[in-house]
């Protein structure tokens, strides 16, 4: 009871708020499922000619199907469709329809992903390498090395306005990686196909892996092209005039989170710093743990949302475990108990030294938000819930959307 009228408040509020009267109503003739919830997708068309994305977000609960939020925002449309999330059900045909329907909701968001956003993942790859080729003949430009720090173990590139960044893992890691012994290229391409097909819950990066792929000499720069052939020789060779890849990844592009953390504004740090947060959360709740918590290894999106985009130090979360030396004495010398368990350990008291965030300020700022995450309280009842086969609560849309909390 009460929805309706609740959702039709939303909309005239946001008429008001944009000073222009509703001209029409438009919706997919379709559901979108994943996990929990359902989705309405549509559109709201003024009288100006402008418009604005109408998501209605509904869940089941003891009382029946209710409308948990109303979503009107193209940004947190970008977050809700983004390809980090698994594909949702789509009780439709008309896919190359539906494909450029989302587009014009997400104008900013390349038309290939959305192929997969509703289950076409080989569409979705045709088009996305079809865009990526676009891209460079538009801008005359090549591939190059992509901006931020070189991975350990993966060599990324892109071309200098793609809205893709495209890797391959190296033969061995650099002398930067400091997991022990390197288990080869096969682990790390493993866990980039498990991440394809588990819930991503919107917070990990997701990947498009192609299988011998051949592209032309000319569209890389010659410092690329040596590192590929001198690094990743295992799975890249150079055949006359091609370049020909055993394997090769591609994702959204990002800006890495320690560029972005250095030339950002106040209020631009403190909303990444809390989305970096919400992703590390989000990931726990889908029994996925990254033990190599460094930054470098999370991106930000154009709307300001931080994603996990590498994965070669992933482990099951409910096998991680979770020990702390916050009940030490100090000066106390005695090694702990858990220095000689087997496994991986995590000591949540680190996770922020584990980040290698350099601003003092914002390392207070993630204390202030996310402090639980420094408690092994928290890690430990998030094991318990997904030990008894629950499906902890993920963060897709902010609260100011909710018409009511859960």
């Amino acid at each position: 009871q009460g929805d309706s009228a609740a959702i039709t408040s939303r909309i005239e509020r946001l008429a008001r708020r944009r000073g222009c009267n509703i001209a029409e109503l438009e919706m997919i003739d379709a559901g979108f499922y994943r996990n929990r919830g359902a989705y309405l997708v549509g559109k709201i068309r003024f009288a100006d000619k402008g418009w604005a994305p109408l998501i209605i977000a509904l869940l089941n609960g003891p009382q029946g199907i209710y409308c948990d939020a109303v979503i009107l925002d193209e940004h947190l449309a970008h977050n809700l469709f983004s390809s980090t999330l698994a594909n949702f059900h789509v009780t439709t045909r008309y896919y190359h329809q539906l494909s450029a329907y989302l587009h014009s909701l997400m104008p900013h968001r390349a038309l290939g992903l959305n192929y997969s956003t509703i289950g076409y993942n080989h569409v979705g790859k045709v088009a996305v390498m079809q865009e990526i080729k676009q891209e460079l003949e538009a801008g005359g430009a090549v591939f190059d090395i992509a901006i931020g720090e070189p991975g350990t173990v993966a060599i990324g590139f892109a071309g200098p306005d793609s809205a893709y960044n495209l890797k391959v893992i190296r033969n061995h890691p650099t002398d930067g990686y400091k997991w022990g012994q390197f288990e080869g290229i096969d682990s790390v391409k493993e866990k980039y196909s498990r991440v394809h097909h588990i819930n991503r819950t919107g917070s990990m990066l997701d990947n498009i892996i192609y299988f011998n792929i051949a592209l032309e000499k000319e569209l890389f720069s010659e410092s690329l092209l040596g590192e590929l052939l001198a690094g990743a020789s295992d799975t890249v060779s150079l055949q006359k005039d091609t370049v020909v890849f055993k394997y090769l990844i591609v994702q959204p592009r990002m800006t890495p989170l320690p560029v972005f953390l250095e030339n950002a504004g106040d209020r631009e740090v403190r909303i990444v710093i809390e989305s970096l947060g919400d992703c590390i959360k989000n990931n726990a709740a889908a029994n996925i743990f990254n033990k190599d918590l460094d930054a470098r290894n999370y991106g930000v999106s154009h709307f300001l949302k931080v994603y996990l985009f590498d994965y070669d130090a992933l482990e099951v979360f409910v096998d991680v475990k979770i020990r702390s030396n916050l009940d030490r004495i100090d000066g106390e010398e005695d090694i702990p108990d858990w220095y000689f368990e087997e496994g991986v350990i995590f000591l949540p008291e680190e996770i922020e030294a584990g980040l290698c965030i350099r601003d003092r300020e914002q390392r207070q700022i993630f204390r202030e938000i996310h402090g639980d995450l420094l408690t092994p309280r928290y890690w430990e009842n998030l094991q318990r819930e997904l030990g008894q086969n629950q499906v902890p609560a993920i963060k897709v849309y902010p609260d100011t959307c909710r018409l009511r909390r859960a």
